[in-house]
């Protein structure tokens, strides 16, 4: 099995933790969007898209590669994400990214990867950041359970 993990982190390096993490258990190497190749995604059978959560929204870069990928039979991908508040049931940011991924032709993977990071945006930069030391070494390593079970299902 061929894996690649294609991480956005900008801020504080929050998910390109949890994107070596995994890229570890997967043997896959970590990429952001713009080092990343149609071809790369393509040649891999299991594929990860994950960033930063930025107003209940994730990375445009890595939206725009998701939305720019041609519509055609592909492996399996799946969805990762860091942020400073749970996702809402009013704006499913991780659900929008795995149809748009679905879109482009991959098999999507049930389980999502989702862990607190620490977030200085807008207010909770006047008292330092919400969710100090996050992601801790516990979510770091759900994240490589999280990337075992993705391997033990992949044919």
């Amino acid at each position: 099995m061929s894996a690649l993990v294609i991480c956005a982190s900008s801020h504080h390096g929050n998910t390109r933790k949890v994107a070596d993490r995994i890229g570890g258990v997967l043997g896959a190497p970590v990429l952001a969007p713009s080092e990343v190749t149609a071809d790369q995604i393509d040649a891999a059978d299991l594929v990860g898209f994950g960033s930063g959560v930025y107003w209940m929204s994730f990375d445009p870069e890595l939206v725009r590669l998701v939305r720019g990928l041609a519509a055609k039979p592909r492996g399996t991908a799946f969805v990762y994400a860091t942020s400073g508040l749970p996702e809402t049931p009013l704006r499913r940011y991780t659900r929008t990214l795995a149809d748009q991924l679905t879109t482009a032709g991959f098999r999507v993977a049930p389980e999502v990867f989702h862990c607190r990071g620490l977030d200085t945006m807008g207010p909770f930069a006047l008292v330092g950041g919400m969710n100090k030391g996050r992601p801790a070494a516990t979510d770091l390593a759900a994240a490589e359970d999280f990337a075992r079970r993705l391997q033990e299902r992949q044919p």
